[in-house]
């Protein structure tokens, strides 16, 4: 049995996507220890977390690197695995300057895809966090050539994480003839966008028997609200915030599933859907193209202002039992061999051993 990493420090703010990694890396861990800017549910909270510190993440947060500094010393940390290049990790490295323990950095996304766009001192500070990381994991081979653009030569690992299992095999005769669209209502995500092609479909007559579940909530969810009215939509339902088996029951019963954010890595609901046997309609972004071929295994939309024809496009193809059947089957393979959960945090945890043995 592979020995297990005795003490790592996570720094990552309040998140599901923290808390989904602190449970995923937990059994490789003999103590587990979180600087964090909130706190982990009580159902989330792993039995080996043995310590946890409040800091500010936010950039005017002078202190919060000393604070981490010290705590860093007081712990003895093998690795610190720090979540997202943004001014967590600003913080983080500052904390590590002089001291041999590594910094293992995960970018998730916006950190490295948007955030060095804003300004030079975004990019440089980004640039500097990447730069400062003995290894750094991407979930997308589009992500990661960014980091190399940013960064130069530095380690990159290709690592996600994933769906926690694969769903039970779709049974696809019985999915509703139904689009699903799940992601948060914030202007990153277009969620107008799609229910603007709805309305297109709606207004060509064809597919009556078709309809649209938006599910998922934000910032935007009462402006999205107004447009479907203003749409007179007649064929579209807003589910409102959903737990994880009703979002899985969606995703069983949907026959599409649509997504065309302007800016993504792998993002974990794609990973669902195909897991569930849905036809992708995705933005035509490079990290969706490491996931679908449009026609082969999904529908890309090039013009995401003009999203109704795809829609059509993606809905008459998924009508077809066979043809959906042969695009799940190619989907679910894919997210077996590269997508699963427990097999990520493996591999988490081999580069954090790996990490810490080299320490110099």
């Amino acid at each position: 049995m592979t020995d297990k990493i005795a003490r790592l420090l996570v720094a990552g703010s309040a998140s599901i996507h923290t808390w989904r990694f602190l449970s995923g890396i937990a059994p490789h861990v003999d103590e587990l220890y979180l600087a964090c800017n909130g706190e982990v549910p009580a159902d989330k909270r792993p039995v080996n977390l043995k310590g946890e510190l409040r800091l500010d993440f936010s950039l005017k947060a002078w202190s919060s690197a000393g604070k981490l500094k010290r705590w860093i010393a007081e712990v003895k940390p093998d690795v610190v695995h720090v979540h997202q290049a943004n001014s967590v990790a600003w913080h983080a490295r500052r904390a590590l300057a002089g001291s041999n323990i590594p910094m293992l950095l995960t970018a998730w996304g916006s950190d490295v895809l948007l955030l060095p766009e804003q300004n030079r001192l975004m990019r440089a500070m980004v640039r500097g966090n990447l730069k400062a990381a003995a290894a750094v994991t991407s979930d997308s081979l589009h992500m990661a050539a960014k980091i190399r653009e940013l960064a130069g030569d530095c380690r990159i690992a290709l690592l996600n994480y994933g769906i926690d299992a694969l769903p039970p095999e779709p049974v696809v005769a019985a999915k509703k003839k139904q689009v699903l669209s799940c992601r948060l209502h914030k202007p990153l995500y277009r969620i107008d966008a799609i229910l603007k092609g709805w309305a297109e479909v709606e207004a060509s007559g064809r597919l009556g028997d078709w309809n649209l579940v938006v599910a998922a909530s934000g910032s935007e969810t009462d402006n999205l609200k107004r447009l479907a009215a203003s749409l007179n939509l007649k064929r579209v339902e807003f589910a409102g915030f959903v737990d994880s088996a009703t979002l899985g029951r969606l995703y069983a019963e949907s026959r599409v599933f649509v997504s065309v954010p302007r800016s993504d890595a792998t993002s974990i609901s794609l990973l669902e859907a195909m897991g569930h046997g849905c036809l992708p309609l995705l933005s035509n972004l490079p990290a969706n193209g490491e996931w679908a071929i449009d026609g082969l295994n999904g529908v890309i939309a090039e013009d995401v202002r003009r999203l109704g024809a795809q829609m059509l496009r993606a809905m008459e193809a998924a009508s077809d039992d066979a043809a959906l059947a042969r695009v799940a089957e190619t989907n679910r393979g894919l997210v077996a061999a590269k997508a699963l959960h427990q097999a990520n945090m493996a591999g988490f945890a081999d580069l954090i051993r790996e990490l810490a043995a080299n320490k110099v």
